[in-house]
This record gives structure tokens, sequence and C-alpha cells, in this order.
């Protein structure tokens, strides 16, 4: 067992009113610290303090581990800076990423921001995804990139071809684009510093715009974010005010998650530097294929403050059972534990917390929060041990946290310095995200944690748009309701679609928990719909299904009839992010004809009171 003691953490002070309107506006009454005017500052100053000490690190293709310290890479930053202010780049024509999370990617956003260069990193699946590339079409007409970095420029050359201009030139460490100017990483990182870089780094403030990050394009085309470096340089700043520890322990992460997101993209990644920490990036991912990636990291690094998806840690909790090794070396030196993406069923937080408290004393505080990339991305953050999952918490410093009655919800809107601007050349979808107080509306639906307290936090009660209602006319609060069937499936399920607009009862859809199933058909060799027809699989899905309905309050809360999804979700189709969040409207829209299949005699459909031998 590790021994450890409590991480310091804040006691925040929360206020609310109710307004004559209806509407409740809460605030921290601690204010928000000052911020550097930019993160690259920061980052320099780190340099000079501690100019070795190690700032990120990577695994190389002979999957020994290569580093970086602050000090070479201050060095970098301020000559790619000096490479992209003498090329010409601006804010009209901005840095497009395409690669993977890396430390030349890293370097390059960076020497973007130094120099008021905004960057825009993209899931590598919009230039992978073949056919028309629509998606990346848009970002294209949106940005109007003045250069393209990838480490691998290769693998994107159809869509560079296809999709940009020929006058735009492409960096990279390896690889060619035909008939392009092709620039190698190795000579913008070797640019002899100029004045006019800085002069340019001088002229960055509050109001620059330091990256675009892309929402996933779900509902509509992707709309491009702007991420000003008051933003971003706001949002650790709240984190130095709440997670006290880190002012004495700088943060060692070990991170999977995609910078084109902004938990990862805003949150961990300049968590890191801010707090003068190291990051070790993570080559694997929450997959069959990624995670025994993410369990070797793991065994070999020891992080203090450790985010994941709520499937990773399930996938990690899986690992862990016989891999002592994985487990010792996790929690060695773990001072927090803290999920984001999706909420985490009541299972895995139970296991999760279980671990946890069997290798350190008194456990792990295991904690979320909520936000937005619009939001940069924290606007409540919750930080105790609790014995449930769910509390998302209460406003950070500075932020104004406003519930505004919408029927028997709740919407939930914030008001902040970390809260974007609006949308790159998209006035009218600006001018619709706020109000006429200027928050920022989530369109999510929230509840308190204790009526009428909200020093006690908030659960998340919904997209309101997800909402639908039965024929009787009852409306569905879907988001509760897939947490509520998930928890009830009892690590069968990844996730629920629910499905039955019009329809006299709910069913759903089930992202199904293929090692679960596998466990308990008692055979790991089955897969697809021999599994998913397996007779001790549809017995306990058909159980947990009765369970769940027995404890349902009424038919907005039942779920009668369900069925597991074969096929895998799909990024291109807009039916799952690459960080994992599901889609509620992308995939009953993609996949209408099992939605209606929900309701026939489809032998796939496990119902209350179908047969239990399937």
């Amino acid at each position: 067992m590790t021994e450890a003691t409590a991480p310091a953490l804040w006691d925040p002070i929360i206020r609310s009113e109710t307004r004559a309107d209806g509407s409740i506006l809460v605030w921290n009454t601690e204010p928000l610290g000052p911020t550097p005017r930019c993160m690259t500052e920061r980052f320099m100053a780190w340099a000079e303090k501690v100019p070795d000490r190690l700032w990120m690190a990577e695994r190389g293709p002979d999957r020994e581990l290569r580093g970086m310290s602050y000090c070479a890479a201050a060095d970098k930053i301020r000559a790619i800076g000096s490479a992209l202010v003498a090329r010409g780049l601006s804010p009209e024509r901005p840095l497009l990423i395409l690669s993977g999370n890396s430390i030349s990617h890293a370097l390059m956003a960076l020497g973007a921001q130094h120099v008021g260069v905004p960057s825009a990193a993209l899931a590598p699946a919009y230039a992978l995804a073949g056919g028309e590339f629509l998606k990346l079409r848009d970002v294209a007409r949106q940005l109007t990139p003045g250069m393209i970095f990838a480490d691998n420029v290769s693998r994107f050359a159809p869509a560079i071809q296809a999709v940009f201009g020929a006058d735009v030139p492409v960096v990279s460490i390896e690889g060619q684009v035909p008939g392009r100017e092709c620039l190698s990483f190795e000579s913008l990182a070797a640019t002899p510093p100029s004045a006019a870089m800085e002069a340019a780094h001088a002229a960055v403030g509050p109001d620059t715009v330091a990256k675009f990050l892309f929402t996933s394009g779900t509902t509509g085309s992707p709309k491009a974010v702007i991420q000003s470096q008051r933003m971003i340089c706001a949002n650790p700043q709240m984190d130095a005010q709440c997670y006290l520890f880190m002012q004495e322990t700088p943060p060692v992460v070990v991170d999977w998650a995609p910078w084109n997101h902004t938990a990862s993209g805003n949150r961990v990644f300049h968590l890191v530097i801010y707090f003068g920490g190291t990051y070790y990036i993570d080559d694997g991912k929450p997959t069959p294929d990624g995670i025994g990636r993410t369990i070797e990291n793991l065994r070999e690094i020891s992080p203090t403050w450790y985010f994941n998806v709520p499937l990773g840690f399930q996938m990690l909790l899986d690992a862990m059972e016989t891999d002592d090794l994985l487990r010792k070396t996790f929690f060695a030196r773990l001072q927090m534990l803290f999920y984001a993406g999706a909420g985490m069923s009541q299972p895995v937080w139970d296991r999760l917390s279980r671990v946890a408290e069997e290798m350190v004393p008194g456990g792990v505080p295991l904690c979320t929060g909520f936000g937005a990339t619009e939001t940069g991305p924290s606007a409540l953050l919750w930080h105790k041990i609790e014995k449930t999952a769910g509390n998302l918490g209460v406003p950070l410093p500075g932020v104004e946290f406003k519930l505004v009655p919408q029927g028997d919800k709740l919407e939930g809107r914030v008001r902040s310095p970390s809260v974007t601007p609006g949308y790159w050349r998209n006035p009218e979808l600006t001018a619709e995200a706020f109000d006429e107080e200027g928050f920022y509306s989530f369109g999510d639906a929230f509840r308190f944690v204790e009526p009428g307290n909200p020093a006690a936090g908030f659960y998340f009660d919904g997209r309101l748009a997800e909402n639908f209602k039965l024929a009787s006319g009852t409306w569905v609060a879907v988001g509760p309701l897939r947490a509520r069937l998930t928890d009830d499936l009892k690590g069968l399920a990844v996730d629920a679609v629910i499905a039955g607009e019009g329809h006299r009862e709910l069913g759903a859809l089930i992202v199904p928990n293929w090692a679960a199933l596998r466990t308990l058909a008692g055979d790991r060799s089955l897969d697809g719909e021999a599994l998913l027809t397996h007779p001790k699989v549809r017995a306990m899905a058909a159980e947990m299904l009765a369970g769940h309905a027995a404890r349902a309050t009424g038919s907005a809360t039942r779920v009668t009839r369900m069925m597991f999804l074969e096929v895998p979700l799909s990024f291109d189709k807009g039916e799952v992010t690459d960080k994992g969040s599901v889609n509620q409207r992308a995939v009953l829209r993609n996949r209408a004809d099992l939605v209606e299949s929900l309701w026939s005699e489809d032998p796939r459909v496990i119902a209350l009171g179908t047969a239990r031998d399937g």
C-alpha cells in the first residue's frame, strides 16, 4: 500500500440569488487571481527557473521514452515563432495541425501562440475518412489556413491535395506531398530568433486568439470556437485556486486524450505548463487495440494527477485485477483522479474507489467537472471524495453560473473570463450562443445535488435538445436515463442511446462492453452476433433490464426493450467523437432501421417478458 497524505484542496464559499423571473444566479465568492498575458509567458518563466526540468516525453519508434526540457523547448518555440512570422502567418492565415499528440505538434502550436498566430488541431480522421472530405472542406472554408503541419504528411496527402490550394505549404518530420512546397520541421525549429518574432510576441495579449477548437459537428457543420489567451490562462489559474497541492508538487500526467478536444488540448496541456509539470504522451487509448500501450506506459510512469474517460478507467480496472505492477506504479504518487467526456457508471465508480482505497490510505479524490469547448473548458468543478458518481461541482473562481427555468428543467448558462468571445467568422452563431446578459448557454439542464443548496454541487440533468415526448405527451429526460440504464446493466454496457419518440414505451440501443460479455459467456473467442445472441448474455441482459424496469418511477424512466449494437459507432458519421462521447441524435438518425426494429419481433430485441434462454 502506498503511503499518502490527502492533497490540499480549496474550501469554496458559494452564494446564490433567486431572481424575480425565477432564474437562479450562483457564484464563488473567491475572485479569480491574476493571470499571465499569454501562456508562453508562463512557459518561458519555467524555462528560466527550472531549465532542465522535463516538460514533455513520448515513445519513439523503438518504444524508448524520449523527452525535452523546458529550456530546450523554449528555444524551439522561439525558433518556430520566428519562422511563422517570416512566412506571414496570422489569424487570417492560421496554422492547421493534422497530427495526433506529439512533442513536435506541441512545439508547433506553442511556437504559433508565442507570436499571435492561432493554430487549429483537427482530429486526424477528418483527413483520413476518404470520400469528399466534407468536414475538412468546411474547416478549410472557415479558417483559410496559411500552413499545414503533420508529423508524417504522406498519409494526409490525398486530403491535402483535394481540399487545400497549392499555395498552402506543409511542414512535416517525414513524408512529402507531391507538387507542393514541403518544409522540414527540423528547419523551422532551427530558425534563428528574430527581432520580428520578439515584436510579435510583445504584442500578444489576453484578447489575442491562441487557437481554434472545433466542436464535433455531430449536429451540423463543425464550428470554429475561438480560444483567446484570456481563456486558456484563466482556466489553469482557476485550477491553481482549487488544486492547492499543485503549487507545491508540479503535476505529472500520463495522457492519451486528443489535443483537438478541449479536455486535454486545453485543460491537461495548459495545466502542466502553468504549474511547470511534466507531460508524458500516452500513445495508447481506451480501445481493444490501444489499451495495451496505455498499460505499458502506466506500468513505467507514476502520475500525480490522472485524467481519463470512464471507458478508459473501466479498461484499466480490468487490467489491474491481475496486474500488480500496473496497480502499484499507478497509485505510487497519485493525488487525484479526474474523469470527463461522459458520465461514469456507479459500478465503475465503486470499483475505482475500492481499488484506490486499497492502494492509498483514505483513498484518492475521484472528481469531475462540467464545461464545454466554449468555456475553455472548466466552469464547474468538484473536489471531495464521494460515495456516488455524478457531482459536477460548484462554480470556479471568477465563474457566474445561471440557472434559467425551461419547463420543469433548469438550463445552465455561464459567464466568466474563460468563456469564448464567439465563433470565428460567424457573428450570427455567436449572437445565438449568448443571452441578453452575456451568459453562454450550454443547452444543458442541471439540478441541485441537495435542493436549494448550491454549495453541495449540481448534477447533469440532460441535454435539452435530446429530450422528446412519448405518445402520451410525457417528456423523457434522456441524459439521466442513459446514465441510469447504463448503471442498471451493471457493466454489460458502455453507453445507451434512448429511443421512443412518438411511442408508448421506451427502447434503447446498447453499446456493448465486449470484454464483460465474453466473460459472462465464458468464451473469450466469441465476437459479434455469436456473442450477442449467446444464451447467458441474453439471460443476464433480460434480468438486468427487468431490474431496471422494476426500479423505474413511470413510463418516462422505464426502458422496456433494448438491442445490443453489433456494428461499432462511427466517427465519420458523427455517432461518436474520437474521445468516445456518444451522440444520441446522430445514432438515432443513422440507425433508424434498428430503432424501428425495437418495436418489432426482431429476435435481436431483448424485451420485458422475453424468454430467458434467448
